[in-house]
């Protein structure tokens, strides 16, 4: 697993949103002092893992409502299954690495799985209490509380468990997952010494029902008998997969030379030493109690599959900061892998080993100046030993022009091999068995972005990626006149021998008038590629009409609108269970179909409160909604919920 090399200055980040006479302000006596210190909603503050600090906003907006979801990102860029917690397709993708090395794969089931540079670290006044719910379908619920406080100023706690199960309304697609993390920090008082660490456990388990298997006569028929989903037919009731993860980190620095007024914060002069560690022990399990011609012959059954990867990461650096010359770390890092299943394999195409196990030491440097308006940043890592990674190379400068325009632009350059169950997979199902270590070569990828972030003519980005050797999923049956049902039988994975050139444009603006407000996305992509192998919608838009107001003598802040989204039909990816992957196919089109909700949300106090009437326009547009081949979106329903924040 890679880690950033490079510290940021802790800094806190204006907050584009402020809510300090909606927080209670707290006093605090001084120990030997008779005046008072007031608090307030900016001394709750969370810092990221790149040491970007923000702070907590109570606020009720529109991204709010877009981030009130199962992952608590906005998820536009994405197309949810029939069930919350199962798989995500792409509309639209970042094909750049943010990791020198490769991970175990099985992609679709990580969206809920929290990786080191998603987990936060805060610095709070006093105990706060983040409480996130939602309903979800049928019998069971989301939950995800979060706890922090300190035992001084200069050590920082936190626990956190999102807990999480929902049935859903075809048969078997049961979801359940539980996340756990618990966070530390700890400055010194003279700022020499500084910490950071956190625990994670975490367990995502779904069923898999292989997608629907009549979906011609009772889907898209609309027959009234089959209004009730639990009647469809699907391809089998006895399979699930699971993912498994544990991890440790620590991150330490010890500073040489420092000058400095508030040990709280980064100094402009220092000279330090650090060291990161982290160790990750991940499983993902398929299970399936009879075989089934889906996925072709069986070698034995019951089918039980099961892939495992153990990392262990270490990183010496040292970092120089100059108030003149800027800040300066170079590292050097030792990286273990074992990837292993429990025996080896002999199949008509030769000998299939169990493991790929190596070390890999990698050296890099990352640099940050701050020149009046304009932001310097740029990172190298290269692969000094080993045969996993060749090099990352980023790069990038920002510009305040003035308080309410920025412009920015980034280039990023890597190399290194595909994820290990492209390299290396074995199953019990006889085509599931693979080995190309030494026919695969490393990805390569280029890819240069401008961005605008203005409050007067909106945000626009522009991406435009050049991939070599792209290695994707797909079937040997993959064309027009295969049969759909036969496509998992003869999945394999593939490398795009010509170069793949994808430009990717998004535009935010949101237009007020009065109490009313239009926000609107939209993105455009087009891919140059001599084969399809990467398919996605050119159009994809999101459009938000909504009203804001307080009631009740300004005790309560309403928010209510209609959002809706749209996306041009294409090649949707296929969802392939046993791999927990999507896959590329060409035999279909899909998309094209209006997705239209209706909120209705209010802000008490600290309190949120949201309540959606998700995809209402699904009984009078057709059942023509799929998320991925054989896999309907989901029909209409009403689900509830609310984001509270408290203080001690």
């Amino acid at each position: 697993m890679s880690q950033s090399l490079f510290s940021q200055k802790d800094s806190i980040a204006p907050s584009k949103v402020k809510d300090t006479a909606a927080f209670r302000m707290k006093k605090v006596k001084k120990a030997k002092e008779k005046d008072s210190i007031e608090i307030t909603i900016r001394d709750y503050k969370i810092v990221s893992y790149s040491r970007d600090s923000t702070y907590l906003d109570t606020t009720l907006s529109i991204q709010k409502e877009y981030k009130y979801n199962y992952l608590r990102r906005d998820d536009f860029e994405l197309m949810p299954f029939s069930n919350v917690g199962q798989p995500y397709n792409h509309l639209g993708l970042n094909l750049e690495r943010n990791t020198l090395y490769p991970s175990i794969g099985s992609k679709a089931r990580h969206f809920n799985y929290m990786e080191v540079e998603d987990i936060s670290y805060y610095n709070v006044a006093t105990p706060m209490t983040d409480l996130f719910f939602k309903t979800t379908f049928e019998q069971g619920q989301l939950l995800d509380a979060m706890l922090t406080f300190n035992t001084s100023r200069r050590f920082n706690l936190s626990l956190a468990y999102k807990g999480f199960r929902s049935l859903g309304k075809y048969q078997w697609s049961q979801v359940k997952s539980g996340n756990f993390k618990s966070t530390a920090n700890y400055v010194t008082e003279n700022g020499r010494y500084r910490l950071r660490a956190h625990w994670t456990s975490q367990e995502i388990e779904g069923e898999e029902n292989g997608g629907i298997s009549n979906k011609e006569l009772q889907f898209e028929s609309e027959d009234p008998e089959f209004k009730d989903r639990s009647r469809i037919d699907v391809f089998f009731t006895d399979a699930q997969n699971i993912l498994l993860g544990k991890r440790y980190f620590l991150e330490h620095q010890y500073r040489l030379i420092k000058k400095e007024t508030d040990s709280l914060n980064s100094t402009s002069n220092y000279l330090g030493f650090g060291h990161t560690f982290t160790y990750e022990s991940k499983s993902y399990k398929f299970q399936q109690d009879t075989e089934n011609e889906f996925f072709g012959a069986a070698l034995v059954s019951p089918i039980g599959d099961r892939a495992n990867l153990k990392t262990m990461y270490n990183e010496i650096n040292a970092e120089f900061s100059n108030r003149t010359l800027g800040v300066l770390k170079a590292s050097v890092n030792l990286y273990n892998y074992n990837y292993f299943f429990n025996s080896t394999i002999t199949t008509d195409e030769g000998f299939i080993p169990n493991r790929l196990k190596g070390e890999e030491v990698a050296i890099g440097a990352k640099y940050k100046k701050q020149i009046g308006g304009f932001m310097l940043q740029g990172g190298v890592a290269f692969n000094i030993t080993g045969e996993l990674t060749g090099n990352i190379i980023d790069a990038s400068a920002s510009f305040q022009i003035n308080e309410k325009n920025k412009i920015s632009a980034s280039i990023h350059s890597s190399s290194r091999l595909p994820n290990f169950n492209f390299l290396l997979y074995q199953s019990d199902y006889e085509n599931y068995n693979w080995y190309n270590v030494q026919n695969f070569e490393k990805e390569r990828l280029s890819s240069l972005q401008f961005n605008l972030e203005s409050q007067v003519w909106g945000d626009l980005s522009a991406k435009y990626t050049t991939t070599d050797n792209y290695t994707y999923f797909a079937s040997l049956a993959n064309d027009e006149q295969a049969d759909a049902n036969l496509e998992n039988a003869y999945i394999k994975p593939f490398q795009e021998g010509n170069s793949i050139n994808y430009l990717k444009v998004k535009y935010f603006k949101e237009f007020k008038f009065g109490s009313w407000a239009l926000s609107n996305t939209l993105m455009y992509q087009n891919v140059t590629q001599d084969n399809e192998v990467l398919n996605l919608p050119t159009f994809t838009t999101r459009n938000t009409l909504y009203f804001t107001k307080h009631v009740f003598k300004k005790a309560m802040f309403l928010q209510t609108g209609v959002t809706f989204k749209y996306f041009s039909s294409y090649n949707m990816d296929a969802y392939n269970p046993l791999l927990a992957e999507f896959y590329t196919q060409n035999r279909e089109k899909l998309g094209g179909f209006p997705l239209l909700d209706f909120f209705i949300n209010a802000k008490v106090k600290t309190a949120r409160i949201y309540l959606k009437a998700e995809h209402f326009n699904s009984s009078f547009t057709g059942n023509s909604f799929y998320a991925a081949p054989d896999y309907p979106y989901r029909d209409f329903v009403i689900r509830f919920g609310l984001v509270w924040n408290f203080f001690s």
